[in-house]
């Protein structure tokens, strides 16, 4: 990352404290102790297989508390950002403890990895401190991991493979084929397979092979030699982060030719696999193409700024300071409780879509649309970023959002107290 981008743990944000821009909106002037500044945690990995997702992370929600900062802050207060790299289940347990006790943050924004979310929601609960999860995609974390002060802008693993299994039903890809799953061995891999197992089974499928692959391998060619032998009617990817980025690259130079599609997935990591290499179907949250006023505002600003498009783990956190500025701004508090029980009340917001999103109460998924995205032929790409076509959004403007969420029989929440 560029050296103007890198962030000390108590830096305000530039452009926070324009007191021209507060005074424009009959704000007092923000020149006031740290103490008076909002401090928000930021956790995410930075470093590992799900670090090049991190950096998008962290530059979205940079943008969003810049933008913040520049209207004014909320009620009158700068946003302070504490970033952390969250690295582990175990560190980032101990990170969110003193983003709590220590720093006294108002709220914690962030996470990937499934196993670490888990770990954060403990330690939020305990604390009643709001946690924003804008990457962890376990239904578990819906269900019977399920906590009063977490909120999930992320969509859940039903969410993704409803919406791609859609199109696969479509091109005849699910009844009576045989399918060759390759998954990330750790919580979100192995929660997803489970769902992408039970929609196999609803609809015809069967399995030619299940494959757990270590978030450390880099080298998939053994992997890809039995999937030749197999023959699968269609490759399934369970992969995650930059291990999506060298199975496609790596199937690409052995020249396979079976179908392939994937239940779970980030716009970075297709960018990174280089130009000619994606393909196959697959699910996204939100991506750079989505054609909305605030999606488009979203996508100049983010490139205006960091001479890169915006992709879907950008969008999450971008969207999660954005949801929970104005939740503060609203009930005029910062205090969680008064903000879970705003949000639980259905509050609805602009999340770039076709449709305003909300947090379901049950077990506080956003409900949102997603999209099915395939890889364009490779003589049909013109640029680096615009490298798949998308399906309008799922579900259909007919359908409530809810028909793609997690229902209670798959992910049963008994929300705390």
């Amino acid at each position: 990352m560029p050296g103007d981008l890198r962030f000390t743990r108590r830096a305000l944000l530039r452009g926070a404290a324009s007191t021209a821009a507060v005074a424009a909106i009959g704000m007092p002037a923000i020149v006031r102790a740290q103490a008076d500044a909002l401090r928000i945690g930021h956790l995410t990995p930075r470093t590992g297989f799900l670090g090049p997702l991190g950096e998008y992370a962290v530059m979205a929600v940079q943008l969003a508390a810049e933008e913040i900062n520049a209207a004014g802050g909320v009620l009158g207060r700068p946003v302070e950002l504490i970033i952390e790299d969250s690295v582990n289940p175990q560190t980032a347990s101990a990170k969110a403890e003193r983003l709590v006790e220590r720093d006294k943050v108002a709220a914690i924004i962030g996470e990937i990895s499934s196993a670490s979310g888990l770990a954060i929601s403990q330690v939020a609960q305990r604390s009643r401190t709001l946690f924003f999860n804008t990457g962890c995609n376990s239904d578990a974390l819906r269900g019977a991991d399920c906590k009063r002060f977490m909120f999930h802008v992320e969509g859940a693993n039903s969410m993704y493979v409803k919406s791609v299994g859609r199109a696969l039903l479509q091109n005849g890809l699910v009844k009576g084929k045989r399918w060759y799953s390759l998954t990330a061995d750790y919580a979100f891999g192995h929660d997803l397979l489970k769902v992408a197992k039970r929609f196999m089974e609803q609809n015809g499928g069967e399995f030619a092979a299940d494959e757990l692959v270590p978030t450390d391998a880099t080298d998939f060619s053994a992997y890809l030699l039995k999937m030749r032998q197999a023959a699968p009617d269609l490759v399934i990817s369970n992969l995650a982060g930059n291990q999506i980025t060298n199975f496609i690259k790596q199937y690409a130079e052995y020249g396979l030719s079976f179908p392939v599609a994937g239940f779970g997935f980030d716009t970075a990591v297709a960018w990174g696999a280089g130009e000619g290499n994606f393909l196959g179907t697959w699910p996204s949250l939100w991506h750079h193409k989505v054609d909305t006023p605030a999606s488009k505002a979203f996508v100049e600003a983010f490139t205006k700024k960091y001479g890169k498009p915006p992709e879907n783990q950008a969008w999450g956190d971008y969207n999660a300071l954005k949801i929970l500025a104005r939740a503060i701004a609203e009930t005029k508090s910062a205090d969680s409780p008064a903000i879970v029980e705003y949000l639980e009340k259905g509050a609805k917001f602009d999340v770039m879509k076709t449709r305003e999103g909300y947090f379901r109460a049950r077990d506080h998924q956003l409900m949102t649309e997603l999209y099915a995205i395939t890889a364009l032929p490779p003589d049909e790409v013109e640029n680096q970023w615009d490298i798949f076509t998308s399906s309008p959004p799922v579900p259909g403007p007919e359908e409530p959002l809810e028909a793609i969420a997690p229902t209670e029989e798959e992910a049963a929440c008994t929300m705390p107290a």
